[in-house]
């Protein structure tokens, strides 16, 4: 049969959809399982090369090219924390300019040359320094500007592609199938299960098997396998071109806000007037377009009405008198619509819930860095023979978030719900809220266990303290990981306007990247205020001779605030669902992204009308490893 769209069945033409020639997408010879599999080997692939550096970075550091202690966990925090950062820079130009494939196909490349140039430089001699001779009677050699030049180079190309790769690698995903399509759509539901259990798998593989190479056979084998792993995966994703669907460019969020700000500043000398059809709406301006024959994206909005809260963005809605009878239409900078504005308010109302969630990854990222810094000191050993590597003690979180989860789903649900009567008592906040008590918990027990762990070293520096003393610390951090992510994005997707929920994902991101980047702010203030080395230093060179516990009280004590500060603000919130006006606002009871806690990955839009939500209790039964889990499409039952 001939391919051209003339000739086939209207049936097998995907309306809002092309394939890799610009043509009209036909269902039978574009998407499905076939570009699904390919796409999800690429995301396989980003996360065993991330974690399979970013993981066991830290001794790299400190042994390799004699970074500090301090120096050594400020450059891994910054590493994760520009990985996640840049996710929001990779999601606005696949969103606005070049789509999502051409944004996981140039971010790969990236990433790979970034993973190509830091293999090369454990190789090379000239490009790290020579190892210690004597540790106690010399001081090692420093890595020179260029040795540290080139490891900062691979790292930052790195993090650069795997911000861009993570943007969009999900969202083309589900764009392989077709949501007005009954089979298609079960087949998405499907696909974002698969999606999450191959970010488990290249997770496990990277704390265990790479780990294990990098400490036992060399850091060259480590990182060439995430380079040949990482190139594989862009090879894969770049056969499948011809099967891709691609679907238009739908715009960045950022665009909307940005232009209501500008809207309401320019008019900021005009009073607000109490007459509601002197501001601009969605039914006059679509009324206008259909008129001209045209359609347009806002039109499918449901209408919200101004609300007196941040009543300054109002201004942006004022409908000014033309000039001119024939203009019909004014740039959206100058006008902007009611319900736009509303869609802003929202995001600034979500502002104090964001701020809040910040110091939960500040936490995390310690179990990144100085809890690995504290196991290298400590006894490894399983048995005569095996020890295991420092690095792996991540995996750990998948203990605690696979025993957290049932738990939660099967007893906590149910329990609170006989107990109070609610079916609902584990609001998105509250998930949050023990997710951030979990984290202050945790690191007490660090700061308990780092003291015991000095103690047994002043008392016999022969004898090492198991390294099993940790587990409480990385179980307590992983089980609130539990909640504060899940928390955290069913908060922000059901919070966020319907047309942003890139935007919501993003600012889920910025969160964890804002929680590293201030763990390396803490550590740099702590550094200089307590100095670098002898009597009175938190963190020096040798933890052995630090107070690394009085920094773990201090988070202690900032997690302490911000958990206050967050119920201040979770008592102020008021959900979007008691907001909005007009049959029970954006989405009602029937749907199920507000019956559930629908958490899914980048801008894959909640699947309104699924029934075929995939139970969080039956995932867990079939995921073997949450390791740095990003957002799937999860439902939990009870919000």
């Amino acid at each position: 049969m001939d391919g051209s769209p003339e000739k086939v069945k209207a049936d097998e033409i995907i309306s809002d959809a092309w394939d890799f020639n610009g043509r009209p997408a036909l269902r039978s010879r574009t998407g499905g399982w076939t570009s699904a599999a390919m796409i999800l080997v690429v995301e396989l692939c980003e996360r065993l090369t991330t974690l399979g550096i970013g993981v066991n970075l830290v001794t790299y550091l400190k042994n390799t090219m004699h970074f500090g202690n301090a120096a050594s966990a400020n450059t891994v925090t910054n590493f994760f924390g520009t990985s996640f950062m840049l996710s929001l820079l990779g999601g606005f130009v696949a969103d606005t300019y070049i789509g999502r494939y051409l944004t996981i196909a140039i971010f790969a490349a990236v990433q790979a040359s970034g993973v190509v140039v830091l293999t090369v430089s454990t190789v090379a001699p000239g490009l790290r320094p020579p190892p210690c001779g004597d540790p106690v009677a010399t001081r090692c050699a420093q890595a020179t500007g260029t040795q540290t030049g080139v490891m900062y180079l691979a790292l930052y190309l790195t993090a650069l592609g795997t911000g861009g790769i993570k943007s969009s690698v999900s969202g083309l995903g589900s764009d392989q199938f077709d949501e007005s399509n009954r089979v298609e759509r079960q087949q998405m539901t499907r696909f974002f299960n698969w999606f999450f259990f191959f970010i488990s798998i290249g997770s496990l593989i990277a704390v265990t098997v790479l780990v294990y190479i990098q400490d036992n056979v060399g850091r060259w084998l480590g990182y060439g396998i995430c380079a040949a792993a990482i190139l594989v995966g862009l090879t894969v994703f770049l056969a499948g071109s011809p099967r891709y669907r691609f679907k238009k460019l739908v715009g960045s969020p950022l665009t909307q806000i940005a232009a209501v700000l500008t809207a309401a500043v320019r008019k900021r000398g005009l009073p607000l007037p109490s007459d509601t059809s002197l501001f601009h709406d969605i039914e006059a301006f679509t009324a206008n377009e259909e008129a001209a024959g045209k359609t347009r994206k806002s039109k499918s909005k449901q209408r919200l009405a101004l609300s007196d809260q941040f009543r300054f963005l109002n201004r942006a809605a004022i409908i000014e008198p033309s000039p001119s009878p024939a203009a019909t239409k004014q740039s959206r900078w100058k006008l902007s619509t009611a319900t736009d504005v509303e869609e802003v308010k929202l995001i600034l109302r979500m502002l104090p819930i964001w701020a809040t969630t910040i110091i939960f990854w500040t936490v995390y990222a310690q179990m990144t860095t100085f809890s690995v810094s504290q196991a290298s000191t400590m006894n490894r050993h399983i048995g005569s023979s095996f020890q295991i590597p420092s690095g792996s003690l991540t995996a750990f979180f998948v203990i605690s978030i696979l025993i957290t989860v049932p738990v939660y789903d099967r007893l906590m649900v149910p329990l609170f719900r006989l107990l109070t009567g609610n079916p609902q008592f584990f609001t998105p906040l509250r998930q949050i809220g023990v997710g951030l008590a979990l984290s202050v918990l945790a690191m007490a027990s660090a700061a308990l266990i780092e003291l015991k762990r000095l103690r047994a070293c002043a008392d016999s520096p022969s004898t090492q303290l198991s390294v099993f003393w940790l587990l409480p610390q990385f179980i307590l951090v992983g089980s609130g990981e539990a909640f504060a992510y899940i928390g955290q994005l069913d908060f922000f997707l059901r919070e966020c306007p319907a047309g942003m929920k890139t935007m919501s994902t993003g600012l889920f991101l910025s969160t964890v990247s804002l929680g590293f980047f201030f763990s390396t702010t803490l550590v740099t203030i702590v550094h200089k205020v307590t100095g670098e080395s002898g009597h009175g230093a938190w963190l020096p060179d040798d933890i052995n001779k630090g107070r690394l516990y009085n920094f773990y009280w201090l988070l202690v004590v900032l997690g302490g605030i911000n958990l206050i500060l967050f119920w201040a603000s979770a008592k102020w919130y008021v959900y979007r669902v008691k907001s909005i006006t007009g049959d029970r606002g954006e989405r009602g009871a029937s749907d199920p992204c507000v019956s559930t806690a629908c958490v899914y990955f980048a801008s894959c839009g909640c699947l309104a009308g699924n029934e075929n939500f995939f139970p969080l209790s039956l995932l867990v039964k079939k995921i073997p490893a949450i390791i740095y889990l990003r957002p799937v499409n999860l439902c939990i039952h009870g919000r």
